[in-house]
């Protein structure tokens, strides 16, 4: 990875203060390593997402300090704002360009998906988006590519061991054996299995409201069992009828 550079500032405003520093475009930030006494420096907001978009977590950037000091630094952790999303903060990691450091690199698939990923059949599963490597400073490299071209059948794999990188220049801290993508059926025999119980239980509800529905429409209109009393429809009728008749007779 190309070395970068930026440009950076004896910081002496501290606490609260940094506020006015960042509505002036810069933003504060502290530069710390091993064995080393930390730094409150200030870069350009702007300028800085510019290296950082290159650089990412695992670039080594020149960091200049006033017109005489170099730092090789990475950046470790960025803060930002939780409601702007605005970078508020910076913590530079100074290396020592002669030791090794461990760091987080992304695994990124390139290559044409198969045949059948178009089709829908399969799904291309990523179960390893990054490994930790351990190299130089000046070794590093910003992402390791994970061509999936050989992907054909199901259940076809790549796994850590497979990956292509200068092994001479980084160790990676993962098995051999581990699976970094493979190529895996759209629904998988468990979603099946779970997709027919799902339909099953849904037909068995509908069957017995079915049922329900069709034994309340029976009973509906039938005649009063013995013993039971009429319907209120029916007495209102039988009175009427049997008022009808004494006044007849009277």
């Amino acid at each position: 990875m190309d070395r970068l550079s930026l440009q950076a500032e004896e910081r002496i405003i501290l606490g609260k203060k940094v506020k006015k520093l960042r509505e002036s475009g810069k933003l504060p930030a502290h530069v710390f390593g091993k064995g080393l006494e930390s730094e409150h420096v200030s870069v350009d907001g702007k300028t800085f997402l510019q290296t950082f978009a290159e650089a990412g977590e695992t670039g080594l950037i020149d960091l200049k300090i006033g017109t005489e000091k170099v730092r090789p630094v990475m950046v470790r952790e960025v803060q930002y704002d939780p409601v702007s999303g605005d970078p508020v903060h910076i913590d530079f990691y100074q290396v020592n360009l002669a030791q090794k450091v461990k760091v987080p690199v992304p695994l990124e698939m390139i290559g044409e998906q198969p045949e059948s990923v178009k089709l829908g059949e399969t799904i291309v599963l990523q179960t390893l988006n990054e490994v930790e490597v351990e190299a130089l400073p000046t070794d590093l490299i910003e992402k390791i590519e994970v061509d999936i071209t050989s992907l054909q059948n199901i259940d076809d794999a790549i796994t850590v061991g497979q990956l292509k990188f200068d092994r001479s220049k980084l160790t990676v801290q993962a098995a051999d054996e581990e699976i970094v993508v493979k190529l895996a059926p759209a629904v998988s025999a468990e979603m099946e299995k779970l997709l027919e119980e799902q339909a099953a239980e849904t037909a068995a509800v509908a069957a017995e409201a079915g049922a329900e529905a069709a034994a309340e429409g029976g009973v509906e209109g039938a005649a009063p069992a013995e013993g039971e009393a009429p319907a209120a429809e029916d007495q209102i009728k039988t009175e009427g009828a049997d008022t009808k008749e004494e006044a007849a007779k009277e």
